[in-house]
Parts: structure tokens; C-alpha cells; sequence
């Protein structure tokens, strides 16, 4: 398996139907590891690409909108 030759398919793919993406190396994960993070509507999708391997996560919104008070919930839940 080329991943190299898969992620540039996959950038172009992205491209091409003018979807937003960024690309990062993740210091928490292995060296040899390239992540695609995709934004659409109600979704945000993690694209790992290894070696030997590509990993998929998806995150889904719930639809629910909060007014800036939630930022406190926010902040109190995921603060050191």
C-alpha cells in the first residue's frame, strides 16, 4: 500500500469538492503519522495516515446551539 500516493488522492479528492482541511503532524502520536483534519457541516473528521495503516474518526455535532454562557460549563469541564 502507497499511502503517500493515498493521502495526496485523498488532499485532491478534498480539493476538488472544495472541502475545508488542514494537515498536522500530532506530537502524541507515532513520527511517522500525517493527520488531515477536515471540517464540513456538523462534522469534524481526524484522517491518520501511517505506514501501514489509515485511521478514521469522525465527530458529529448534536445540532444544539448554547449562548455564551456554556463557555463556563466549557472551561469547568476540560481545565486542569
Amino acid at each position: 500500500m502507497n499511502n503517500l500516493k493515498t493521502l495526496m488522492n485523498f488532499l485532491y479528492k478534498l480539493e476538488d469538492a472544495n472541502i475545508y482541511y488542514s494537515i498536522r503532524k500530532p506530537s502524541s502520536r507515532p513520527r511517522e503519522c500525517i493527520m488531515v483534519e477536515v471540517i464540513v457541516p456538523g462534522q469534524r473528521w481526524e484522517v491518520e495516515f501511517f505506514e501501514d495503516e489509515i485511521q478514521i474518526e469522525v465527530y458529529r455535532s448534536d445540532g444544539r446551539i448554547y449562548d455564551e454562557s456554556h463557555l463556563d460549563v466549557l472551561f469547568a469541564d476540560y481545565s486542569d
